[in-house]
């Protein structure tokens, strides 16, 4: 295509001119000539050379640059600020939850409510079933049930424990002594056994299983179903290996392996990944001061229902305690290694449960990664109190 280049009103005819980004400049193919051809030839390009022409087109070439990329900037910076920081990072990769079941002896210790109320508290999490462990079905059902819908999570199905040996109620029965499990408008599963295999093996990411309490209902699902070890990995507060109760330099039989060492047994030797806080740190956790001030004066709803749990579960010549510390949360260390373990040393042990509820260090063992020390007990002290008021 030719067209007609003007310079101060003249045009150079029969010239091509290529249409760069910004702007027209003529072709020197087109031309033919260099600025020193027409001065040999005594010929002058019309009002000034080309080069001075080129030269104008650079500089209005740049401004229009300049202009454009300025107006660029004040329009991205403009939307940044009305669209806010989601904006920005909303092309940003978003971590995927992680599927977690947690599998609880809830209204024994009271460190169970707390371990609930802060599982229901991590961004990291994606609770797909809650479900008690170690009988009473019916008690421990209604706990968890009124605790979901206090926080707002009824939206979690509920698995009901195997009915074992442990019948009736316990320390926290007073909480639930008006509530009626026809009221729950979220799912309950009768079978909490079954459920823990359906939503392992329908779930299409591996599932993280917390277990905090004795396992007979984990030992159930693998016995049933062992294709579940190759989709979960098990996250559990269990065992006691070089420190006991108290930080004992004696270790001891732990409760949550004692109570039933068989189903202990079938859980950490199965063919899944697996994490324990044994009484080495689980055993040292106990919220004071600042810490735990900030959780008792919490205006959230999980936060007051693990206080007013906790005052019942309370005898009543401890009651005082309520408003200065907590009790020993173990099973809070098992829900802070499901997300990270960092403040922890981890070693690779072989662990052998034995008949009578020990844990011992067997290199022969099925291997696990064990928190065998704190590297920083304050932080997660505080990592603990902010989770659950933030």
């Amino acid at each position: 295509m030719r067209n007609r280049f003007v310079v101060r009103g003249k045009r150079i005819p029969g010239v091509r001119y290529q249409r760069p980004a910004f702007g027209i400049r003529p072709s020197t193919q087109d031309l033919g000539l260099t600025q020193h051809q027409h001065a040999a030839c005594g010929q002058q390009p019309a009002c000034g050379s080309l080069d001075a022409t080129s030269h104008r087109m650079k500089r209005i070439n740049s401004r229009r640059v300049r202009r454009s990329v300025t107006g660029a900037i004040v329009f991205f910076t403009a939307w940044a600020l009305v669209s806010g920081p989601s904006a920005l990072a909303a092309d940003a990769e978003v971590p995927r939850k992680i599927p977690v079941i947690l599998d609880t002896d809830i209204g024994d210790d009271i460190d169970d409510t707390w371990a609930l109320g802060l599982a229901l508290k991590c961004p990291e999490f994606d609770v797909k079933l809650v479900v008690g462990d170690h009988g009473k079905p019916l008690y421990r059902t209604r706990l968890i049930a009124k605790f979901l819908e206090r926080a707002g999570r009824t939206d979690i199905p509920i698995g009901m424990a195997l009915d074992t040996r442990m019948h009736g109620g316990g320390r926290q029965s007073a909480w639930v002594a008006d509530y009626n499990l026809n009221r729950y408008p979220g799912r309950i599963y009768p079978d909490g056994v079954q459920a823990i295999i359906d939503t392992i093996l329908q779930s299409p990411e591996p599932v993280t299983v917390i277990g905090i309490g004795p396992v007979p209902n984990l030992a159930a699902a693998l016995q049933r179903e062992p294709r579940i070890a190759q989709k979960a990995r098990f996250v559990g507060m269990h065992g006691s290996v070089r420190k006991g109760y108290g930080n004992s330099p004696q270790p001891h039989a732990e409760y949550n392996v004692k109570e039933d060492a068989s189903a202990c047994q079938r859980v950490l030797g199965a063919a899944w990944d697996i994490i324990i806080t044994p009484l080495d740190t689980c055993g040292l956790i106990q919220l004071k001061g600042a810490e735990y001030a900030r959780v008792r004066q919490a205006a959230d709803p999980i936060c007051q229902a693990i206080l007013e749990n906790y005052r019942i579960w309370l005898e009543a010549g401890q009651k005082a305690q309520a408003d200065t510390r907590s009790s020993i949360l173990f099973d809070t260390v098992a829900v802070y290694l499901a997300i990270e373990d960092r403040l922890c040393t981890m070693e690779e042990l072989g662990i052998r449960v034995t008949d009578d509820g020990f844990t011992v260090i067997d290199p022969a063992a099925k291997k696990m990664r064990v928190a065998t020390a704190w590297k920083d007990q304050p932080a997660f002290d505080r990592w603990l109190a902010s989770r659950l008021a933030p």
